[in-house]
């Protein structure tokens, strides 16, 4: 089997045809599709009528299942989440800011599976930041304020009971399943530079949201940094900005990546099932 490889042309990402995710894999196509999730950071596999058995099998090529807390799975499949959004719905858009998926883990999640099972005729975008990018093409100054630095990561601005999609989200009417926990105030440390496992290149890992702090700074002095951070490592020449058509897989690497969903498309039901790849 022989893989069609297009890169996107921006920071990251290409799309890959020439291969049928419905049916088993071999080894080689395993190991060619590896190398180019590696190389682009993001890649999206169009056209595939894939079932949920098929998006597991998918996921299992690459690494175990990952751990995904406080939003509830499919029925039948526990490691499937759905991510889901009704034509009708006034709750904020679900992860409409940069983050990378779980970086509040103690062992945050090698990368994640997304497939487009409804899509709206507009808007919906995912937009990625290549990490690499950001750290390679970064001033000294701010790389000299953020080496050997390690960041706080939490998930409690979020999922605990009075974070984001706390217990007054659940009155706006919020279709997905999330489940807030006051197991999200735990934290965990992270390197801010991260040298990633499998192509020993050096990267920025995580952002403010999931990051609460840097430790051995004053919360204050910390937070300057954070948000300098998150400025320059954002910067759309680091960007990437998927557009989603109907069976479509995306798999992306949160060991390198900032990813964000957008908007847009008010009006229309918008469905994907989600998996994550753990870290081996």
């Amino acid at each position: 089997m022989s893989l069609e490889i297009t890169p996107s042309g921006q920071a990251c990402g290409a799309t890959v045809r020439g291969v049928d995710l419905t049916r088993p894999l071999d080894k080689e196509t395993i190991a060619d599709i590896r190398k180019a999730w590696l190389d682009h950071q993001v890649l999206s596999f169009p056209d595939q009528k894939m079932t949920d058995s098929d998006l597991e099998r998918f996921t299992q090529y690459f690494g175990p299942f990952g751990d995904d807390p406080f939003i509830a799975p499919i029925e039948g499949h526990p490691h499937i989440i759905a991510v889901k959004r009704a034509a009708d719905e006034t709750a904020p858009i679900f992860a409409e800011s940069w983050h990378t998926d779980w970086s509040f883990q103690k062992r945050p999640p090698a990368g994640t599976c997304l497939f487009g099972i409804t899509i709206p005729p507009s808007g919906g975008d995912t937009l990625f930041a290549n990490q690499y990018l950001a750290l390679e093409q970064m001033p000294e100054d701010l790389r000299s304020r953020i080496e050997g630095r390690h960041a706080i990561h939490s998930a409690r601005n979020a999922y605990s009971p009075v974070g984001m999609y706390g217990e007054d989200d659940k009155a706006k009417g919020r279709s997905m399943d999330i489940r807030p926990s006051a197991d999200a105030e735990a934290t965990e440390r992270h390197d801010i530079i991260r040298v990633h496992p499998e192509t020993g290149r050096k990267s920025i890992f995580g952002c403010a949201g999931y990051i609460v702090g840097i430790a051995g700074m004053e919360q204050e002095e910390g937070w300057d940094l954070v948000t300098d951070l998150y400025r320059w490592q954002t910067r759309p020449e680091f960007q990437y900005r998927h557009e989603w058509e109907p069976d479509m897989l995306l798999m992306w690497d949160n060991r390198c990546l900032l990813h964000m969903a957008t908007g847009g498309y008010a009006g229309h039901d918008r469905l994907l099932h989600r998996t994550t790849i753990g870290a081996a």
